[in-house]
């Protein structure tokens, strides 16, 4: 029995990860929240399997396996975009996808834990995303040199400077 429950759970989250990473963007969710994804999506697809094939015969042979198991993920696809443009109120491409969202189950939570180490979600970017522009990369040079002319000028100590810099490497 237990065995049968920690499997389901397994498998929720594993479909519920995959629907997660099949939508571009940011999609912080809660464990619970991608569990159940993957849960009702399999239990759809398994809906959908057994309406094609027959009620028994969704895992008869490894091409109706196959069919089910995308069937599964591709439920879980579209719950996961349905709760992005419905609840989070967010596109599902374009550069406005990869923005930090501002509603949702966690999201304030999420957003005051990254506020509270110092990083601001609403310039959250993933690695190598064109969504800055040369003008960011140029305010963060200027506010660069005035921390430098403000740390040799004796304003500020070499620490304050150290974390200031470190600050804006991250963005």
């Amino acid at each position: 029995m237990l065995g049968a429950i920690l499997s389901a759970l397994f498998a929720g989250f594993v479909i519920g990860s995959l629907a997660r990473l099949a939508i571009p963007g940011p999609d912080p969710m809660p464990f619970s929240l991608t569990v159940a994804v993957g849960l009702v999506g399999s239990a759809v697809g398994v809906g959908i399997a057994a309406a094609l094939y027959g009620g028994g015969n969704t895992f008869d042979t490894s091409s109706h396996a196959f069919v089910t198991l995308l069937l599964e993920v591709g439920a879980a696809i579209a719950l996961v975009a349905a709760y992005r443009r419905f609840v989070q109120k967010r596109p599902l491409w374009g550069p406005e996808a990869r923005r930090f969202p501002e509603r949702g189950l966690g999201i304030a939570r999420m957003r005051a834990r990254l506020q509270k180490l110092g990083i601001d979600p609403d310039r959250l970017q993933r690695r190598g995303a064109t969504t800055s522009s040369q003008r960011d990369a140029d305010s963060i040079a200027e506010e660069l040199e005035q921390l430098r002319a403000k740390r040799d000028a004796g304003t500020i100590s070499a620490e304050e400077y150290e974390q200031a810099r470190e600050r804006l490497r991250r963005y």
